[in-house]
């Protein structure tokens, strides 16, 4: 009688990439919900963090009443909300756990695939030590939100900007992560190409893209967006009036919600001309779907964001702004990921 022996485990690029790309959208979907907590000022309506228990709301009227308790004696409840009632914070609190929720889903979402994958072996040879380390700073984001909520629950009545800026900036690196990534794990089960590289165009492109998302959140933390409604001048001045001297030119210039504004404004057109020459240059390599999807992103960025200003910071426009904003960085990835695409071995 003959035996067989059972086949050896195969990597299993397409689905991986299958994984990633629904674990960026889900992470896209938590950028989206972290914008709509922020807006509606919802941050700092969970004072505490508990990783496990704390995805199961309060459910009882007493419940409700402890949490709201707590957050009674922060800054922003006693010097902004005092006086709130019970279903307005209840409102609050709902978008700050959604958001929290979202987060341990995503954990969840990767880890368990990731365990899956591992121990069938289907991750291919030097893809292992990439997904770990996807996995872990996907865990030090959520560290990252707890230390951003806690600038805000003894002494500010808001979250620094600064670390809100981390907080986004680390989800927006995590998206292009996670979509640069799959795109490699399609090359290689389309035709064995070694992963992409990231060359000097697309460095820089990105360079100045993370300038503009930067002050982006700058402008959103220091709620920077309200000191000028018009456009293209800012209050009757290209330069508005209203910058002030804070002591040294970094403090000016990450803390002055004027400069912070007029930064965030200008600057959107370097990061545009950045972003068309790298759209060219993907289309160059044959990837003219990651060019339409870079400059469809980006015309619908600066539309948004130049309606968002004149309404006064609406907050539907403000969320697509931020919204679109992800899938430029992700569109820009892509895009760069062609740009440095390899050939097959």
């Amino acid at each position: 009688m003959t035996l067989h022996r059972p086949s050896a485990a195969a990597p299993r690029p397409l689905a991986l990439s299958r994984w990633l790309l629904a674990v960026a959208a889900l992470v896209f979907i938590m950028v989206v919900v972290g914008g709509i907590t922020r807006l509606t000022e919802s941050g700092l309506s969970i004072t505490q963090w508990k990783p496990i228990t704390g995805a199961i709301p309060p459910l009882t009227h007493a419940q409700w009443m402890d949490a709201f308790r707590l957050y009674q004696q922060i800054p922003e409840y006693r010097e902004i909300n005092r006086g709130m009632s019970l279903s307005d914070f209840q409102f609050i609190f709902f978008w700050e756990w959604l958001h929290r929720l979202l987060g341990r889903l995503i954990g969840l979402a990767f880890a368990l695939p990731f365990a899956w994958f591992a121990c069938t072996r289907a991750i291919p040879a030097g893809y292992g030590p990439r997904l770990v380390a996807l996995l872990a700073l996907g865990g030090f984001q959520g560290a990252i939100g707890w230390w951003m909520v806690t600038s805000g629950l003894s002494v500010r009545t808001d979250v620094s900007h600064y670390r809100l800026a981390v907080h986004l900036l680390t989800a927006l690196f995590i998206i292009g992560g996670l979509v640069w990534t799959a795109l490699d794990l399609i090359a290689l089960d389309h035709s064995r190409a070694a992963p992409a590289r990231l060359v000097p165009l697309s460095l820089a492109a990105l360079a100045i893209l993370f300038v503009q998302l930067l002050f982006g959140a700058f402008t959103a933390g220091l709620n920077a967006g309200y000191v000028s409604s018009t456009w293209p001048l800012m209050n009757d001045h290209v330069v508005p009036e209203g910058i002030g001297w804070l002591g040294s030119l970094w403090a000016t210039v990450s803390n002055d919600p004027y400069l912070v504004h007029f930064i965030h404004r200008w600057w959107a057109w370097v990061a545009a001309a950045a972003l068309i020459l790298l759209a060219r240059r993907a289309r160059a390599r044959g990837q003219r779907a990651a060019s339409i999807a870079i400059n469809a992103a980006l015309g619908t960025q600066i539309v948004l964001g130049i309606a968002t200003v004149i309404s006064g910071i609406a907050l539907p426009l403000a969320v697509l702004h931020q919204a679109v904003g992800a899938l430029l960085v992700a569109a820009a990835a892509w895009g760069a990921h062609g740009v440095g695409a390899r050939s097959a071995r």
